[in-house]
């Protein structure tokens, strides 16, 4: 199993694993969010080919949903699944060569709890899929199709069910996971999903990936703020930190939307670590909007950074905009991440010589605090959450000694 891209892709990875059991195949599931990542498949898959010469090689996820013939048409690729079917078991036992069909609301979205994450001691749980928004640079509504969201019920089944097979963290996965609940009856609330996994399950630490900052319903933001069981840790797909380009970008919040949504998370809870999403060199941008984008690194204090530079997608309207030259972009993103380092690092520093919660991950040796930094341990049970002295900085993780 091959995985390439966002969380949600690892969460359906271990279900397909678990599908496939002990049949020979090597299954790429494929990101589609830039060029970039569609080239890092192509890359994937000839490799895998050149590893496993007499496998079955098979290619799934966003890129195979939104250009299917392009990978059937690769000599290594044996199959496409498209992500409208790669969660059907009828589509692997198929003999078609490309199984992708248009992916609409009333294909079953209910999250898939996979034996492959046994073992391990951070699963992911797939709540929503899909998104009903037109981002102008994004390709993945077509790759995901529109937003669907599993029910409260059967999320909070499958929680438990984690939680019972020894699971110590659990992390809430969609593609747009703020929109949670809006195709539901009686359209429950991120926050009220949140508050039901607190409520009727024993999981020591819930974790949420990316949310859009325009959409924090008030019961999200009090959870994130008061309980303990919900992790310091808050991903905010801002994508740009200059009003014209958000405009431009077709986001749905401000600048000030943004600082104001940190201000107001890290006043309630002052050890909330902020990541973010940053999009460098987007179509029409100048040296002052870039200017502003690089400053929201210190203004919302962020230490967890997924930059990357702009990269046109096909049938995108940012693809039709006037574009900032390819080194340019790269120059920029260059900047963005050297701030973004020199902003961690102090984060980091200023942790030694406090004690933190890390749930300990396999082989043993390393784990993450609350707020998601990375430690290094001498070797604990893995999946025990100890407590631990962070005592110094080596590169881009803390030293941790268990008390």
């Amino acid at each position: 199993m091959i995985t390439l891209g966002c969380r949600l892709n690892i969460a359906e990875s271990d279900a397909i694993r678990a599908m496939l059991g002990t049949r020979d195949a090597v299954v790429v599931n494929s990101c589609a969010v830039t060029n970039d990542a569609v080239a890092s498949t192509r890359r994937a898959i000839r490799r895998a080919r050149r590893e496993r010469p007499g496998a079955e090689l098979i290619v799934t996820g966003c890129a195979a949903q939104i250009d299917p013939a392009a990978f059937a048409a690769m000599p290594e690729v044996d199959r496409v699944i498209g992500n409208s079917d790669k969660l059907k078991p009828a589509a692997w036992a198929s003999t078609d060569a490309v199984v992708v069909r248009t992916i609409d609301r009333v294909l079953d979205t209910a999250p898939h709890l996979s034996a492959g994450f046994a073992g391990q001691t951070r699963a992911f749980v797939e709540v929503q899929n899909g998104c009903d928004h037109a981002c102008t640079f994004c390709a993945i509504p077509a790759g995901r199709g529109p937003s669907r969201s599993a029910t409260v019920d059967g999320i909070v089944a499958q929680v438990a069910a984690l939680v019972d097979a020894g699971h110590g963290e659990v992390v809430l996965t969609g593609v747009d996971l703020s929109s949670y609940g809006d195709d539901l009856p009686a359209t429950p609330r991120l926050g009220d999903l949140v508050a039901a996994i607190l409520a009727r399950t024993a999981l020591p630490r819930l974790r949420l990936s990316s949310l859009d900052p325009a959409v924090v319903d008030p019961l999200l933001f009090e959870l994130l703020t008061t309980e303990r069981r919900v992790m310091p840790h808050v991903h905010l797909s801002f994508q740009a930190g200059d009003d014209m380009v958000l405009k431009r970008m077709r986001r749905r919040h401000s600048r000030a939307d943004a600082v104001a949504l940190v201000d107001r998370l890290k006043t309630a809870r002052g050890e909330i670590a902020i990541g973010a999403d940053l999009i460098a060199g987007f179509p029409t941008e100048d040296e002052v909007m870039a200017a502003n984008s690089l400053a929201l690194i210190d203004d919302c204090d962020i230490v967890h950074a997924h930059i990357f530079p702009y990269s046109p997608r096909a049938r995108t309207p940012a693809a039709r905009m006037p574009q900032v030259p390819p080194p340019v972009a790269k120059g920029r993103a260059d900047r963005l991440r050297a701030a973004a380092a020199t902003r961690r690092q102090r984060w980091l520093q200023g942790q030694v010589g406090t004690t933190a919660a890390i749930l300990v991950e396999r082989p043993g040796t390393r784990g993450h605090t609350p707020g998601f930094a990375d430690v290094l341990l001498p070797p604990s049970p893995p999946g025990t959450i100890v407590s631990a002295r962070l005592t110094h900085v080596e590169g881009d993780r803390l030293i941790g000694m268990p008390l």
